[in-house]
């Protein structure tokens, strides 16, 4: 396991999204009041690349700001459209702060 510190919680508005970089890699975190509870998704819809950070969550959804595409933050999976589907990492609180299982071994391409 490749846990790396991305964010301090107080940062994560609940039932909402933040945008963090890691290492190259566009996330979005999303917090819910229970526990707390977290939840890391890469940021980019893989419709047209819209910021998951920034969209509006309702009972466990995601809905992509560009097109309003939806994903289950529980699995990454679209809603409409299962075979299309955001990559979903490990996560919990520690300390205050929200770390990730980020694999380290996986090149990220710079724009």
């Amino acid at each position: 396991m490749a846990y790396v510190k991305l964010v301090e919680l107080r940062r994560c508005s609940v039932d909402g999204g933040a945008f963090v970089e890691h290492a190259g890699r566009e996330l979005a975190v999303f917090r819910f009041d229970a526990s707390p509870q977290v939840i890391v998704i890469d940021n980019s819809c893989p419709h047209a690349s819209g910021n998951l950070s920034g969209g509006k969550v309702r009972g466990g959804v995601v809905v992509c700001p560009w097109h309003h595409w939806e994903f289950d933050l529980a699995t990454g999976a679209c809603v409409d459209s299962p075979q299309a589907r955001v990559r979903r990492y490990p996560a919990e609180v520690r300390d205050g702060f929200v770390y990730a299982d980020i694999p380290a071994s996986e090149h990220v391409p710079r724009g």
